[in-house]
């Protein structure tokens, strides 16, 4: 089993780093997360939800637990997570498919039901 809070800390870290490097450039980056990632049309677990496949699809470990846990915060259930996540296989095939690992972990680590 993945520890995906290991990611959660890393990410946090790497965070931490870049915004002490360039306050402008990561300001501009988190602003842009941050509006996109508002519900609006699709509500925010949507949008989490997709974030978790889009981590899927493109083998991003640190994208799958963030986005799985903010999806879990926001209300996704374990069902909503997992369907909308195995829509990266139809794209991304084989290597998509093993990191429906991270998804699974994810979900198990941050309690989705």
């Amino acid at each position: 089993m993945t520890d995906t809070n290991t990611y959660i800390n890393q990410l946090a870290q790497t965070r931490k780093d870049l915004e002490a490097f360039d306050p402008e450039a990561w300001n501009a980056f988190s602003a842009l997360v941050q509006t996109t990632s508002k519900g609006g049309a699709l509500p925010a677990k949507v949008k989490e939800i997709i974030m978790v496949a889009l981590g899927v699809a493109d083998h991003c470990q640190f994208c799958i637990a963030i986005h799985t846990k903010r999806a879990i915060e926001a209300g996704a259930s374990r069902q909503e997570i997992m369907e909308g996540a195995m829509m990266a296989i139809a794209m991304g095939g084989g290597p998509s498919m093993a990191f429906m690992r991270y998804v699974v972990d994810a979900c198990n680590e941050f309690g989705a039901e």
